[in-house]
C-alpha cells in the first residue's frame, strides 16, 4: 500500500527527529512552531466548544508547558476569562522560557497548582487543556502533576479537556498509561502522528483526536520512515476491484475451514460463513460428522464434511486453495491430528484459536510467510511465552515478536489491532461491542477469502481486519452492547464492494 502522510505513525522519537528537521532543513524556528501549535489548540478548541469562555490552563516545565503559554495568550486575547497554574518548575529552557515569559509582559499571572486551584479555578472553567507532559514521559507520574491529573479527570461532565500533544501520563509509543493519565475530549497532536494514540489505552483516553503539521509536511517525505501505518477505508477501493464480467467460483479460490469438536461447531460455522460473504469461491468445511449434516442444514452454501481424524482429511485438503484452521477445534487428539495433517498439506493458512494453543504446545515449530496468525492477547502470550501483561504493556513490540518468532503474519488482535509482516499496520477502526465471542471466527474467515482470491498473506490479513473493523462498526452503528458475528457478517458485502 502506498503511504501519503495521513496515514503515518511514528515513535516519539522520530517525531523529534521531524521537529529538529522542520527547523534545520525547512528553516522553521523552533518558537514559530509551538506558537503555530497553541493557535491550532485554539482553533481546535473552539470549533470543539464554541460556547466556551473560559479556560484552565495547566503546565508543565517543557515546551509541552510552553505550548499551554501560548495556547493561554492567545485565548486571553480572544475574551476568554483565563487561569493558568504550573506544575513543577518555571520553563528554563527552550522555546517555552520565551512562551511563559510572553504570558507574563502580557500581565497573565503564574498560580503555583494547588488543591485550592482545582476546587476553584478548574472546577468554574469551561474547558481545561492539558500542557503538563508531552511526548517525552517515560516513567510512572507522581507527586502535585498525579494530583493534578484526578482533579482534570474528576472534572463535571459538561466541562471538556484538550490534551495538547498527547493526553500527560500516556506514553506516546506504546498507548500504556504511566500510573495516570489525562482523560481528554480532545487531543491535537502536530509534526507528525504518533504511534500511541492509536494502540493500547491511547484510543480511550485522546477522546477525538485532531493533528495538524505546523505548516512542516515538507519533512514528511519518507527519509524518516514511520513506524507503522494507519489502514483506511481507500485501501479497501484499492485493493478489491470490481469483479469481471466472465468470472466464475473457480477464480475466487477455495477456502477449506477446519474446526468445529464435539459442542463447539458455532465457531467453525461463523468462520464458513464469514468466508463465504467474504467472496470466496466456494467454502468447504471439515468438523465432527455429528455436525456435518447441521451445518449444511444452516448454511447449504457450505460443504459440510464429517471427519473422524486427520488421515480422512487429504482429500480436502488436496482441493482447498486455503485452510482456516483453528475456530472450535479444540485440544484433543482429534484437532491435533487435523492441525498435523494441514500443516503437512503445504498450503496456505489462517491459524487462530484453538489451532494457535496448539502451536504454542510446541514453541520450536515454525509456520511460513504465506500463513497468518490471527492471536488475541492472551494466545499472543503463549505464543510468544510471556504473560498477557507483557504483550498488553507495548502491543507493537509483541505484533513484531509474533512475525519474528513464527515466520508468518501476525494479527494482534483487540483495540487497535495490529498487522505485522514486512510492515507494520494498525487499524483504527471497530468497537466494544465487537468484544463477543465468534467475532474472531469471522475474522479469520474473511482472511482466509481474500487470500484464495489471490490477495497474498499480508494484503489478506491487512484487509481482512479493517473489513471486519469496519462492518462492525456498520452493524453497531450507536449501540455496540448486544451486536453478534452474525450482524456484522451481514455487513461484509457492503462493505468489501466499496464502490
Amino acid at each position: 500500500m502506498n503511504l501519503d502522510h495521513r496515514s503515518q505513525l511514528y515513535s516519539a522519537e522520530q517525531v523529534r527527529e521531524l521537529d529538529r528537521r522542520a527547523i534545520d532543513e525547512l528553516g522553521i524556528a523552533g518558537y514559530t512552531l509551538m506558537r503555530r501549535a497553541a493557535q491550532a489548540s485554539f482553533d481546535a478548541l473552539r470549533m470543539r466548544w464554541p460556547d466556551a469562555r473560559s479556560l484552565v490552563v495547566l503546565c508543565g516545565p517543557g515546551n509541552n508547558g510552553g505550548d499551554g503559554y501560548e495556547l493561554a495568550s492567545i485565548a486571553r486575547r480572544e475574551g476568554f476569562k483565563v487561569q493558568l497554574a504550573r506544575i513543577g518548575n518555571v520553563p528554563k529552557a527552550g522555546d517555552a522560557v520565551q512562551a511563559h515569559a510572553g504570558w507574563a509582559r502580557e500581565g497573565g499571572v503564574v498560580h503555583e497548582y494547588s488543591i485550592l486551584f482545582a476546587d476553584q479555578a478548574m472546577h468554574s472553567a469551561d474547558v481545561i487543556c492539558d500542557a503538563i507532559f508531552g511526548i517525552g514521559m517515560s516513567r510512572d507520574v507522581d507527586g502535585v502533576a498525579a494530583q493534578a491529573i484526578r482533579a482534570i479527570n474528576a472534572r463535571r461532565p459538561e466541562q471538556g479537556v484538550i490534551a495538547i500533544d498527547v493526553p500527560s501520563g500516556l506514553n506516546a509509543d506504546t498507548g500504556q498509561v504511566h500510573g495516570v493519565a489525562v482523560r481528554a475530549d480532545l487531543t491535537i497532536s502536530f509534526i507528525g502522528r504518533k504511534l500511541g494514540l492509536f494502540v493500547g489505552q491511547g484510543p480511550e483516553l485522546c477522546g477525538f483526536r485532531h493533528f495538524h503539521d505546523l505548516g512542516a509536511s515538507g519533512v514528511l517525505d519518507g527519509r524518516t520512515p514511520a513506524l507503522a501505518r494507519l489502514l483506511a477505508p481507500a485501501d479497501l477501493s484499492k485493493h478489491l476491484p470490481r469483479r469481471a464480467a466472465a468470472a466464475h467460483k473457480g477464480h475466487h479460490g477455495h477456502v477449506l475451514v477446519v474446526g468445529g469438536d464435539t459442542g463447539m461447531s458455532g465457531a467453525a460455522l461463523l468462520a464458513a460463513r464469514g468466508a463465504l460473504r467474504s467472496g470466496a469461491g466456494l467454502v468447504s468445511l471439515a468438523t465432527r460428522p455429528q455436525h456435518a449434516l447441521q451445518i449444511s442444514a444452516a448454511q447449504p452454501e457450505i460443504m459440510a464434511h464429517g471427519i473422524d481424524c486427520g488421515d480422512s482429511i487429504t482429500h480436502l485438503l488436496e482441493r482447498a486453495d486455503v485452510i482456516a484452521i483453528g475456530p472450535g477445534l479444540g485440544q484433543s487428539n482429534w484437532g491435533g491430528s487435523l492441525l498435523e495433517q494441514c500443516r503437512s498439506a503445504g498450503k496456505p493458512m489462517v491459524v487462530d484459536a484453538d489451532a494457535l494453543n496448539c502451536l504454542a504446545s510446541a514453541p520450536h515449530s515454525r509456520l511460513d510467510a504465506r500463513c497468518v496468525i490471527t492471536p488475541h492477547p492472551g494466545e499472543a502470550a503463549r505464543l510468544l511465552g510471556i504473560s498477557n501483561a507483557d504483550v498488553q504493556a507495548n502491543r507493537v513490540d509483541a505484533a513484531r515478536a509474533l512475525h519474528r518468532t513464527w515466520s508468518a503474519v501476525a494479527v494482534l488482535k483487540g483495540a487497535g489491532s495490529l498487522v505485522s509482516g514486512h510492515h507494520l499496520a494498525l487499524c483504527p477502526y471497530g468497537n466494544p461491542g465487537m468484544a463477543v465471542g465468534g467475532m474472531g471466527d469471522v475474522l479469520t474467515g474473511i482472511i482466509a477469502a481474500l487470500m484464495a482470491q489471490g490477495l497474498g498473506a499480508e494484503l489478506s490479513a491487512s484487509i481482512g481486519v479493517l473489513a471486519h473493523a469496519i462492518a462492525g462498526d456498520r452493524a453497531a452503528q450507536d449501540q455496540p452492547r448486544g451486536l453478534l458475528p452474525s450482524d456484522l457478517i451481514e455487513q461484509l458485502r457492503v462493505v468489501l464492494n466499496p464502490r
